[in-house]
């Protein structure tokens, strides 16, 4: 049997989300303090206590579903004694989940991932004026149908696939008034739903171009080395190892398609049969037997998964 960890995105995150790790775990602990410290913010606290909608803004959400995923990660390094590379042949995860990944695969240290995903939230949310873009889900439409529908709502505006889940599961992102016209075309050309999402941007299309421009500088400045388990990265749906490449894709992936399926099905041409979610939400593990009925999900983000998975191991 071959495992892959994969780490989730934005829209996991829910306010009490890491409280149970920390409480049980030392090593969860340490990830928190780590990332407050990194951040010069008591975002475990916010992450404890909320508010909701203070947890949900991008700048915050983004560290701290990185933060939930680490601690989790670092748990089950901590109670097996042995390290993530020894319990799975590969890693992914979406969106701002890669750079989980990358972090738990040792390539990005814990404090300049916090730090990274901060700006990256920040710098996502001001690349686009509130209001100005959308993104929907387009369910039931594969991505070919749903890129046409992209392609004859954009009438000179921005409209792109943004996400390609899982089949028949295609988010659309872009200006306001294309993806009005999109849900619109969507539903006309067969689509079972078109549904608005409630994101504050227009997130992996091109109008997120200024965001790619700060992440570039930033990344430029930090140390990448080479994963100690190799990643599967969102934007080609292919292995990475290498640190420049890594850096290239991270720049890549803010403007980018998140290739999810293509993600998970060229992990099942590696030989792995289950995909381990680490964090908050089961929201991957659920997408795992939607893409291919024979891959096994299963989540760890409380005590009682930690030792479930490591009995089992």
């Amino acid at each position: 049997m071959a495992r892959a960890f994969v780490f989730p995105g934005q829209g996991s995150q829910a306010v009490g989300m890491g409280l149970e790790l920390a409480e049980a775990y030392s090593a969860a602990r340490e990830v928190f303090e780590e990332v407050n410290d990194a951040l010069s913010q008591d975002l475990f606290r916010l992450m404890r206590e909320g508010p909701e909608d203070a947890l949900t803004l991008t700048e915050n959400a983004q560290p701290a579903l990185m933060a939930v995923s680490l601690a989790a990660a670092r748990a089950v390094e901590a109670e097996g004694g042995r390290p993530l590379s020894d319990l799975a042949i590969l890693v992914a995860g979406h969106s701002l989940g890669e750079y989980s990944a990358l972090t738990a695969a040792r390539s990005l240290s814990l404090s300049d991932a916090a730090r990274l995903l901060k700006l990256r939230g920040q710098a996502m949310q001001a690349a686009t004026p509130v209001g100005e873009g959308a993104m929907a889900a387009i369910l039931g439409l594969d991505l070919d149908a749903a890129e046409a529908v992209a392609e004859e709502a954009a009438a000179g505006e921005i409209c792109a696939a943004a996400n390609d889940n899982a089949p028949g599961q295609v988010v659309l992102s872009g200006s306001a008034a294309a993806i009005d016209r999109a849900m619109a075309l969507a539903k006309k050309n067969g689509a079972k739903r078109a549904l608005p999402l409630p994101v504050s941007a227009p997130f992996h299309c091109a109008l997120m171009q200024p965001a790619a421009d700060a992440m570039r500088e930033a990344l430029d400045k930090v140390e990448i080395s080479a994963p100690s388990i190799p990643v599967v990265a969102n934007v080609t749906a292919d292995l990475v190892t290498g640190p420049e490449r890594i850096r290239d894709l991270l720049v890549e992936q803010v403007c980018g398609r998140v290739r999810w399926r293509e993600s998970v099905l060229a992990m099942k041409a590696q030989d792995v049969d289950t995909l381990v979610e680490l964090g908050a939400g089961k929201v991957l593990a659920g997408l795992a037997k939607r893409i291919d009925r024979d891959l096994k999900g299963a989540s760890i983000g409380t005590p009682s998964e930690v030792e479930s998975f490591l009995s089992a191991v």
